[in-house]
């Protein structure tokens, strides 16, 4: 396997303890999860002795800090333990993912010390969260959502469904947004705590999806949920901040996704070509295939400083939105160019399921689309450029 990140420019901007955390990961990913990667694909389901396996090894809790039962890390940190999964299966850290830079880091920002002791412990010894914020109407207008919440006695009762929530079939905490006033538009949305054994909670249907099968993504059915008060994340009618905030470190999550994905196909791409003969000799030995895989390099370099700028700034307290927009834009794009193209050198086998040249290509795609799609990316970099 050719690995990018042993290059100079790569090395240069990780510490010692970066290394040994990203080669330990590597090596988890090679040996507990790359064996049932094309199994879980073809299931549509991921293994749950790998989630809590995740939990095992620290990697639910990267950025909670040790008092609250966490590794005490960063979120560059994170970056490269989804990096290193997604170089084997994109579904593997999506889970990863999710739990850490939305469901943990919200709790983090807005948790009362009450939520965060009462939930932290078992957050990142167990329990896997989920964030519910898009409906079928409300997807890139996140704010249009029709969820209601009404006040009823000491609590509130939750009303509506949510759609394409990931890691909704096996987590037992929902971050949900609801809107308390719908007169007051998006400052009646407010962030609901909702364990799955809530009364009137349910899990709905779950996709059949084309990429990150593996990945659970479910509808959720509110019929009366009964949330206790003091399950509210921040204050009444400020989930639209809340939504905001923590979408923005998401999509470094997503950059990281993505240059693991991209990583992993030019990984099998190289050594196939290697190994293809064509003309009498391996197709590595055509200048022409050469120029590709090169600019391949390329790019994925150029996607996975962007991404890892964006969490350095984070990590310092700097401004990063921007900075984690176009790292996620980026990113996507580079992904899908690499497992399009690694497809394409692969000729006929690219299209089968015998090499995982194919599956790469199919997880590749959602990167343009979740957390934000590419338009909303472009969107969120013109407006900081124009202010």
């Amino acid at each position: 396997m050719s690995d990018t990140l042993t290059s100079p420019s790569a090395l240069s901007i990780l510490s010692e303890e970066e290394q040994l955390f990203r080669q330990t990961v590597r090596e988890f990913a090679e040996t507990e999860v790359k064996p049932h990667v094309m199994e879980m694909d073809e299931a549509a389901k991921f293994r749950p002795d790998i989630v809590a396996k995740f939990f095992d090894m620290g990697l639910m809790g990267i950025e909670v800090p040790e008092s609250l039962g966490g590794a005490g890390g960063s979120i560059f940190l994170a970056t490269l333990a989804i990096e290193e999964l997604a170089r084997v299966d994109a579904s593997a850290a999506i889970y990863v993912d999710v739990h850490n830079t939305l469901v943990n880091n919200a709790i983090l920002r807005w948790g009362t010390d009450e939520q965060k002791q009462r939930l932290f412990p078992r957050m990142t010894t167990g329990l896997l969260g989920a964030y519910a914020l898009s409906e079928p109407a409300s997807g890139s207008d996140a704010f249009a959502l029709q969820c209601k919440a009404e006040k009823k006695g000491d609590g509130w009762e939750l009303t509506g469904r949510k759609f394409w929530i990931t890691n909704g079939a096996e987590a037992g905490l929902f971050i949900v947004f609801a809107n308390t006033d719908f007169s007051k538009g998006y400052k009646g949305i407010t962030a609901f705590l909702v364990e799955r054994d809530f009364p009137g909670f349910s899990v709905g249907k779950k996709e059949n999806k084309l990429g990150i099968r593996a990945s659970s993504t479910c509808e959720l059915i509110l019929e009366g949920c009964q949330v206790p008060a003091g399950n509210v994340l921040g204050p009444v009618g400020i989930g639209y901040k809340v939504a905001i905030e923590t979408l923005n470190e998401g999509r470094i999550g997503i950059g990281a996704q993505m240059i693991g994905v991209a990583q992993g196909a030019l990984d099998c791409c190289v050594e196939y070509i290697k190994e293809r003969q064509q003309f009498g000799k391996p197709i590595a030995d055509f200048q022409g295939v050469q120029f590709q895989i090169a600019q391949m390099k390329v790019e994925l370099e150029a996607a996975r400083l962007m991404v890892y700028n964006a969490a350095r700034l984070k990590d310092q307290g700097q401004p990063f939105v921007e900075e984690a927009a176009m790292a996620k834009l980026f990113s996507s794009q580079v992904a899908n160019r690499i497992a399009g193209q690694g497809l394409e050198l692969f000729g006929g086998y690219g299209y089968s399921k015998e090499y995982p040249a194919e599956k790469f290509f199919r997880d590749a795609k959602i990167g343009t689309i979740y957390e934000g799609t590419s338009n909303m990316q472009l969107q969120t970099i013109a407006k900081a450029m124009l202010r």
